[in-house]
């Protein structure tokens, strides 16, 4: 009989060592100051056997994701790790439900993963949205127009507050990236940058307002290995996008390699970046699933122009709060899910309800793919409603 709790400090090792193998860390003893602090945002749970033993384990991220304009509670889920012994045996959906449970029960209403298995998550309800795309691009490509109408600076910690700004702009613009808020995130000290970080070169516009940036890490070398690693190139303009990619071209004399992480969709930056010449570094897949649509629904700010009432019933076995017949009705950039009167003949699985909630899929794909069945009569209401808010994606891996 498995037992699923939170984890406590005097579980710390053998978490470690449970990571440790399943990641492929390197043998070491886990350092004593990295246990649990209180708001560290991060709720940990374990399952056990019968003899006391960790045989699974994952972590519950207390984050934030923008959705139409807002943010949504949620959890990101990390560090999943099952016992080889273990495996195939049910600790690690169990460990995984009662971390669903718990993120629940504390407010999150959305959850998202990277995943190692989509079989594996699957099962519990996810679904595969989307990916976190890292590039490679020749240095000499890369464009070199400065334009007069902005000015680049080196930034530090204190320019955070501006950093943070320009993120959000764009962030809020669509829909799935995170609020790099709270414990998870934290505020730089000074002039400190965060996470390892080389550098932040700043653009500005004629009143001095910071309208873009990028991040970067010089690497190691001056050969034709060397790759300068930019987390972050964000623009809210066309020249502020020119001056950065201008700026970061400036290292192909000493690193021929560039490596960025993409957005899903096309923004100020990869707008003038030739992707032609691109070549994939890494493409991580991420996967999405409700765990209170109902706080979902209401928390998630909709297209304005969209204004419609959809009935249907949302096959979720895992979390039967969310199983059942529903209304959707969305008006003037609010929605409501609210229990249906009678039982409708269209059965949404809950994969398909994250298929349609990020903009992976529409019915008609999920009727191909067994996701989503009965009469295709309102099929054209779920695309427009639930289906409405655009492209979703993620552009910090955790």
């Amino acid at each position: 009989m498995l037992v699923t709790r939170p984890l406590g400090e005097a579980d710390l090792d053998a978490a470690w060592e449970l990571s440790r193998l399943a990641f492929g860390s390197p043998q070491r003893q886990r350092d004593p100051g990295t246990g649990p602090r209180p708001g560290d945002g991060v709720n940990r749970w374990g399952a056990f056997d019968d003899d006391g033993r960790l045989v699974a384990k994952a972590s519950d991220l207390e984050h934030e994701q923008w959705w139409g304009g807002r943010l949504v509670p949620a959890s990101g889920v990390a560090g999943v790790a099952v016992q080889a012994e273990a495996r195939g045996r049910g600790a690690g959906r169990s460990v995984m439900t009662a971390l669903l449970l718990g993120a629940r029960e504390r407010g999150a209403a959305v959850a998202a993963l990277y995943c190692t298995s989509t079989a594996v998550y699957r099962s519990l309800g996810f679904e595969a949205c989307g990916v976190l795309r890292r590039v490679h691009l020749p240095a000499a490509v890369v464009p070199t127009r400065f334009p007069d109408t902005v000015r680049l600076r080196a930034g530090t910690g204190r320019d955070w507050p501006d950093v943070r700004a320009v993120y959000d702009e764009v962030a809020r613009a669509g829909n799935g990236f995170l609020s790099r808020r709270g414990a998870p995130f934290p505020e730089p000290e000074g002039d400190e940058l965060p996470g390892g970080l080389d550098g932040v070169t700043l653009a500005e516009d004629p009143d001095g307002r910071v309208v873009g940036y990028a991040t970067w890490i010089r690497g190691e070398g001056y050969d034709d290995d060397a790759v300068v690693v930019v987390p972050d190139c964000l623009a809210l303009t066309p020249d502020a996008a020119d001056a950065l990619l201008a700026s970061l071209s400036g290292w192909r004399s000493v690193a021929p390699t560039m490596r960025f992480r993409l957005p899903p969709w096309v923004d100020a930056v990869a707008a003038r970046l030739p992707l032609e010449k691109a070549r994939e570094h890494r493409v991580d897949v991420w996967m999405h699933r409700p765990l209170d649509v109902v706080a979902a629904v209401a928390a998630r700010g909709w297209p304005a122009p969209l204004s419609g009432t959809v009935e249907l019933r949302l096959d979720d076995p895992l979390l039967p709060d969310n199983d059942g017949p529903w209304r959707l009705t969305l008006d003037g950039g609010a929605g409501a899910l609210e229990r249906a009167p009678a039982d409708p003949s269209t059965v949404l699985s809950v994969r398909g309800w994250s298929l349609l909630w990020t903009g992976a899929a529409r019915c008609a794909q999920l009727r191909q793919a067994g996701l989503l069945s009965g009469p295709a009569g309102d099929d054209a209401s779920l695309d427009a409603l639930l289906g409405g808010g655009g492209t979703s994606g993620l552009l910090d891996y955790f």
